[in-house]
């Protein structure tokens, strides 16, 4: 099967891009780029872990996040230039209760069944924790003040502008301090011992360069896959809230779904936590800030206030993420609970 991997991904990259442009009809282009996106997301999740042992998982793991997250700002921007910011924001808050819930759910689930008890960096689980809270309050105050009506409709955009100026503050003091400053203190033990095991089959160069090409490859199907999804929508009657919250996440996140799941199996379970919460910071701190000031370049702006709906998914989903990672470790059982609350989101989310 491994030697059949690559001619097997480029063929259905290739048959995903044709059946796209040649207009074959949305039911077949979205079979055929699904079947794609699984292919390509394992080609990054051996990218990101050959990076990862290298870099050292926790690198590798941001890494993996951020390449996967430039997917979606991409999918974004395009959505914003139409002036389309209820999927926009859908899609934020399905990324976030997605890894939160999903990724790390069914990679704590994965890991577990295979390692009684996996254990990662306590202080990393500690300050993980402190920026999903702050992710929430920034998220909360904006849409509280603005729903109660003690703050005008007309100021809502420079609210909205201050406060992600603030959380992109945040995010670069948070890289600073986790990559430079305290980079020691948040590192997994076995990431400052000698590498054993396994040696990956790419060099430093060639895991990079693979790397940032799955990353491309990831974007197009995934476009490719997300554009199939109106005919989806007309035919089974379902809301944009769903689709954006849960199809367009998923799809859009399925290359950090598969890469966190692989390192979990190899019981490198910090790499995991960083790929699912780091990317959920970045999807709150980082992505959705830059989207409200990438809107003021076109006519209609966006703002940062997300509906009563979306807050609670995102407030439930950090809650329960942080009681069960909070203490640097995961079992099988703790991946369940997460995939659970998933599901009742999901099930919610399917009858607005």
């Amino acid at each position: 099967m491994k030697k059949l991997f690559f001619p097997l991904l480029i063929a259905t990259f290739i048959l995903s891009g044709l059946s796209h442009y040649m207009h074959w009809g949305p039911i077949t282009e979205f079979v055929i780029s699904a079947i794609a996106i699984v292919f390509v997301a394992g080609f990054l999740g051996k990218a990101t872990e050959a990076v990862a042992h290298y870099a050292g998982q926790r690198l590798g793991g941001f890494l993996n996040a951020t390449f996967g997250n430039a997917a979606e700002l991409i999918i974004a921007f395009f959505l914003i230039k139409e002036g389309m910011f209820d999927i926009v924001k859908a899609s934020l808050t399905g990324s976030i209760i997605g890894n939160l819930l999903l990724v790390l759910g069914a990679s704590a689930l994965a890991g577990g069944l295979k390692f009684k008890e996996q254990k990662f960096n306590i202080h990393l689980a500690g300050q993980n924790a402190s920026l999903m809270l702050l992710a929430v309050i920034a998220l909360f105050i904006p849409a509280i003040f603005v729903k109660t009506e003690h703050i005008p409709e007309k100021d809502t955009l420079m609210l909205s502008l201050i406060v992600s100026g603030a959380l992109i503050l945040a995010y670069v003091g948070w890289l600073i301090y986790s990559m430079i400053t305290h980079k020691d203190m948040l590192e997994d033990q076995e990431e400052t011992q000698p590498a054993h095991g396994e040696e990956p089959a790419w060099s430093k160069g060639k895991a990079i360069l693979y790397l940032v090409l799955a990353t491309v490859m990831v974007g197009f199907v995934s476009e490719w896959l997300v554009h199939t999804l109106d005919t989806f929508t007309t035919k089974f009657g379902l809301s944009e809230l769903f689709i954006g919250a849960f199809v367009v996440a998923i799809v859009g996140n399925a290359a950090e779904h598969s890469a966190a799941i692989m390192l979990a199996r190899k019981n490198k379970m910090g790499a995991a936590v960083e790929i699912a919460v780091g990317s959920s910071l970045q999807i709150a701190l980082f992505v959705a800030p830059v989207l409200v000031f990438v809107s003021m370049f076109f006519k209609d702006h966006m703002n940062l206030i997300f509906t009563t709906v979306e807050l609670a998914a995102i407030g439930v989903a950090a809650l329960i993420a942080t009681s069960i990672s909070r203490d640097g470790s995961t079992t099988w059982y703790e991946g369940k609970l997460l995939l659970i609350v998933y599901a009742i989101l999901g099930v919610a989310f399917f009858f607005v």
